[in-house]
């Protein structure tokens, strides 16, 4: 008589079992249809610059233009030497234009060090060294690429000819929303490893329109997908954001004298919402980002604010041509002053 009971409890653990194994296969199939996908979008784009060696990994660099000052060209957090395309490729006429994938991510390789900035000035002044890229530089640095170009320029203050800070993180933002966004929000509120499943498995790529919405132009989502989003490049995100605590600490009360500072803020705020942000507190959020920005005039006495009237955050790719104009301004700033030097010497 207990025979039926006994198969009838081994019946759901039956089911679950089966079940497991189904979603496993299924999860398999679909990693092994994303790896192919993948390799064959990164076959169809292939790397535009070199990987230079910058102590046991190499930085993936691609590098336009002659002459110099050389402009450097510095990624936010999550984005690489593709975002800056349209900036590179207007400069390239007047100068050598340097953009790279900093480690981990798109094209270059991992890094066995924490990536702290200044591991990441680190390598990119390796790499500028490594490429000869003509002296002084003129560092444009987006989001929190702002942080890193101020670091640059703190550790090399001779080498450094500019700054201009595109939108870029206020080394007191997180300290002043702290209590308003205590755990994140958005992606950053999520543990690295739910973005890397959901891209190793081809749920990324299937519902991109959806899940990358208001993170990658839909133009770029390709190419994002197939190169950007490495096996890494999570982790490597996460981690910066992590381990940029102490350069903010750093760099608060900076002083650059005279170095010619160029600030570009944003002039569409964020999509607040988006991020599972209500208004009132996205507006209060879009306040303390805007007076960082402001606050920023204070790194130097030749500092200017332009407001990027069409474009949100992502000004690299939605008003290119006001980086342009800024660099520009600030490379005419250079050869003026070299012209100078170069009369006074002439005269002595």
């Amino acid at each position: 008589m207990t025979t039926p009971v006994l198969t009838k409890r081994r019946r759901p653990r039956r089911l679950l079992t089966t079940l497991l194994v189904l979603v496993v296969v299924v999860l398999g199939a679909s990693a092994t249809i994303e790896h192919s996908q993948a390799a064959a979008g990164r076959a169809a784009h292939p790397m535009p610059g070199e990987l230079v060696d910058v102590g046991g990994h190499g930085l993936h660099v691609v590098r336009a233009g002659e002459g110099g000052p050389t402009v450097v060209l510095e990624a936010g957090s999550g984005e690489v030497a593709s975002g800056w395309e349209a900036v590179a490729a207007a400069l390239a006429d007047d100068t050598t234009v340097i953009r790279y994938d900093r480690a981990g991510t798109a094209w270059s390789e991992p890094a066995g060090t924490p990536r702290t900035a200044d591991a990441i000035v680190a390598e990119l002044h390796t790499a500028l060294e490594k490429t000869g890229a003509p002296k002084p530089y003129i560092l444009v640095g987006h989001s929190l690429g702002g942080l890193y170009a101020r670091e640059f320029a703190r550790q090399h203050p001779d080498d450094v000819a500019g700054l201009v800070l595109v939108d870029a993180r206020p080394e007191d933002d997180a300290r002043r929303t702290a209590d308003l966004v205590p755990g994140g929000a958005g992606t950053a509120a999520l543990p690295t490893w739910i973005p890397t499943i959901l891209k190793a498995t081809g749920v990324l790529r299937l519902g991109q329109s959806v899940l990358l919405d208001g993170l990658v132009p839909a133009g770029q989502r390709r190419e994002f997908l197939d190169v950007t989003a490495s096996p890494t490049y999570f982790a490597t995100q996460r981690e910066e954001a992590d381990l940029i605590g102490p350069t903010e600490e750093a760099l608060r009360g900076q002083d650059l004298g005279a170095l010619p500072v160029r600030i570009i803020a944003r002039g569409l705020p964020q999509d607040y919402a988006a991020a599972g942000i209500d208004d009132a507190t996205g507006q209060q959020l879009e306040r303390i980002w805007q007076d960082g920005q402001r606050r920023m005039l204070t790194l130097s006495t030749d500092s200017r604010l332009v407001v990027a009237e069409r474009s949100g955050h992502l000004v690299p790719a939605e008003q290119p041509e006001i980086i342009v104009d800024q660099v520009r301004e600030l490379l005419g700033k250079e050869t003026t002053m070299r012209d100078n030097s170069a009369t006074a010497a002439r005269r002595r």
